[in-house]
């Protein structure tokens, strides 16, 4: 055991200041364990106590301002909740009120009359007086050194400030622990990259973001910090997939007979050069030798599905056979629709397995599967089942990859015992880079960015509810043009019950509105049974139906290029990547499609944002930036990527040039140096070696 690696798994009940009952509460409130933990609790913001303001000075829009004066009086007024301890503190320039209504008691013992005190907070003004609520209050001493400069604020939970354990005992703990680890902390970065994006040591940026000498030195340390941060979980993430490489073979597809025979006989349209570039690099994926897994991302529209069958036909044509995986039944029913025709104008055998395939159904498919008479199978999850058996799976595709998890993608390699099969993994919801770099950093990424010829922009606009008869009017313009509108409504489970009454009543003004026998109306939401969400699609799609009133289960898929008005009420309880998501089930035609956001009058700020955003553009890319900005990753991914998301410091909605250089760093090193045997990168390899016992395995740990 390395000197460094027991110094700092040495545990927090054994520093200065804390001992067992502190070091206990810290265990369980922060999951601070060890001075390795306590010494990488970042402070998430800095209260500047570099100045001192005068009274006379005070004005509002300061967000906090420290004043030092004498206590002059103080009285207890109220009773109850309102009871409040309300103080007189001057300077000689003016006098303000001090107003606190918590922790009276201990106060009214702990308060000396005409004492001098630093009085910290947020200054409020009323009447031409100021006063500070809950102020800090700190008796002038010689402790007083140590509370100036830029002092650290943690984060803290009810219990710990109940104990008494603030970010003061934190900060002391901290600078303690700094004190008596100098020599411990090694350098974790090579050389060569300290140079070159000239950073402070590791030492010195662990000193300054707790203890920072100024504004200059802070922002030096955040950025070795997030550097590192950064570059270890790049490091991960590349060294992952040249190990895949490695270690999983993949089957040669190199005969493309098939593929020539579909463009020359039977592709609909010309495609787009994006869509081109994505198969050229299918293609040459299929060619190496070894397994794909490739990240296709592509907007709402932009032709994802038929670079999935053309992929697909080039498995096929090398004997292979293909499957895809939806998320739910009615998208598993879209691509098995879209792709039958075409499949079987190949002569090629194509069929689909979902929760509701009936028994005798299944029996044939699993025969079909293992003989090798069926070429192509789309499904739900029911494809994850071990009844499912291929003959030989040469081709796996998986829609709206963020559905499922590493375990469900892992067990469709399984598929094949022999050769594992190529991953191509799907998303119509476009992730900003910095995200799609730190997810997905372990596939090859390909973006279809390209909408095919002879789409319109979708014009969204924004209407309050007492535009309603607007609205009306402006779908009954549609409709007699021979188009269909969606009307769609909101689903949140913590309010089921509510939200049904909504779909409900929405459902019935609607057809208060648009009458018998000139409108039929259909209804969809999830509570419907499988075989009736099909029948109500099914009547839709065929045009016996003008109006669909539905829930979100169309958000993704559903593909009715008549429909060219989407209506989508109570809009701001959708987030922008799910409007954007219900956008796109217009505009799927020739025809010009619009897309209507209905709210009431009283919205947030990212509220505003949100629909300013759809209003504006129609590139999902860019919506998705703006959702980073407004949700912040962790909301984006949920908790399936939680490993990866947990980032201590950098900010992938802020940090996307650190990132940028973070992984190009690492993908340089290990371009050079796979296993990291050079001398130069001896740090990187110790680094990585104290991190292959860690439970936790995070990357940026310094023990």
């Amino acid at each position: 055991m390395t000197e460094q690696k027991s110094f700092f798994d040495t545990k927090i009940e054994y520093l200065k200041g804390l001992g067992p009952q502190r070091a206990e509460l810290l265990n369980t409130e922060l999951s601070i364990f060890t001075y390795g933990d306590l010494i990488q609790y970042y402070p998430f913001r800095y209260d500047d106590r570099t100045r001192f303001y005068t009274i006379n000075e005070l004005d509002e829009s300061l967000p906090s301002a420290q004043i030092r004066g004498r206590l002059r009086d103080w009285v207890v007024e109220g009773e109850g909740s309102k009871k409040r301890i309300i103080a007189n503190f001057t300077d000689g320039t003016g006098t303000m009120q001090l107003v606190w209504f918590q922790g009276l008691t201990w106060l009214e013992k702990s308060l000396r009359p005409n004492g001098e005190y630093v009085a910290y907070g947020k200054p409020q003004g009323f009447n031409g007086r100021y006063s500070i609520v809950h102020p800090e209050l700190d008796p002038v001493g010689p402790a007083m050194e140590l509370e100036t400069g830029m002092q650290p604020v943690y984060n803290l939970t009810d219990k710990l400030r109940k104990r008494k354990l603030d970010s003061k005992v934190i900060s002391r703990a901290v600078r303690s622990l700094l004190e008596s680890s100098w020599q411990h902390i090694h350098e974790t970065l090579p050389a060569e990259l300290i140079e070159k994006y000239r950073l402070i040591s590791k030492a010195e940026a662990l000193w300054n973001i707790h203890i920072p000498q100024n504004q200059a030195w802070l922002k030096q340390a955040m950025r070795r910090l997030k550097f590192e941060e950064l570059f270890y979980n790049q490091l991960r993430l590349i060294s992952n997939k040249l190990l895949q490489k490695e270690e999983f073979p993949g089957a040669v597809f190199k005969n493309t007979s098939l593929l020539k025979h579909f463009y020359e006989h039977l592709l609909p349209f010309p495609l787009t050069g994006a869509q081109q570039r994505v198969l050229r690099e299918i293609y040459t994926d299929c060619n190496t030798g070894k397994q794909m897994n490739r990240l296709l991302q592509g907007d709402v529209g932009s032709g994802k599905t038929i670079v999935a069958f053309i992929s697909m036909l080039l498995a096929i044509a090398n004997g292979a056979q293909a499957c895809m995986m939806a998320p739910t039944e009615i998208l598993a029913d879209q691509h098995y629709n879209g792709l039958k025709d075409f499949a079987e104008a190949m002569g090629l055998n194509i069929g689909i397995l979902t929760g509701s395939t009936n028994k005798k159904k299944r029996v044939v498919l699993h025969e079909e599967l293992q003989s090798g008479k069926m070429h192509i199978l789309i499904g739900t999850h029911a494809l994850l089942e071990d009844a499912v058996q291929f003959k030989n799976l040469g081709l796996c595709i998986i829609d709206e990859q963020h559905r499922f998890g590493v375990a469900q993608r892992a067990k469709m390699w399984a598929k094949n015992p022999v050769v594992p099969p190529h991953i191509l993994v799907m998303t119509a919801t476009p992730i900003p880079r910095t995200l799609a770099m730190t997810l997905y950093g372990n596939l090859d990424l390909s973006i279809i960015d390209e909408l095919p010829a002879g789409r319109k922009p979708i014009k969204t606009v924004h209407k309050y509810d007492k535009h309603r008869a607007e609205v009306f009017g402006f779908m009954r313009t549609e409709l007699e043009k021979g188009r269909q509108v969606y009307v769609v409504y909101p689903l949140i489970e913590e309010s089921e019950k509510l939200d049904y009454k909504d779909l409900m009543d929405g459902f019935e003004s609607i057809q208060r509105a648009f009458p018998r026998p000139k409108y039929e109306v259909g209804m969809l939401h999830g509570k419907m049974l499988p075989y009736e969400k099909d029948d109500e699609m099914q009547r839709f799609l065929k045009r016996e139906t003008q109006i669909l009133v539905a829930t979100t289960v169309i958000e993704v898929g559903v593909n009715v290029p008549n429909a060219s008005v989407m209506v989508i009420e109570s809009a701001e309880r959708f987030g922008l990547s799910q409007l954007h998501q219900l956008r796109g089930r217009v505009g799927r035609g020739a025809d010009q499609s619009y897309c209507i956001l209905m709210t009431g009058y009283k919205l947030s700020t990212d509220t505003r944002t949100r629909l300013e955003t759809m209003v504006r553009t129609n590139n999902g890319f860019e919506i998705a930036d703006v959702d980073l900005q407004l949700r912040g990753p962790g909301d984006l991914t949920g908790t399936a990527q939680s490993g990866i998301m947990d980032l201590m410091i950098a900010d992938l909605a802020k940090d996307g040039a650190v990132l940028t250089a973070a992984r190009e760093s690492a993908q340089q090193i290990l371009d050079l140096d796979p296993h990291l045997v050079l001398p130069q990168h001896t740090p990187i390899r110790n680094h990585l070696d104290r991190l292959k016992n860690r439970k936790d395995n995070n990357w940026s740990r310094i023990s």
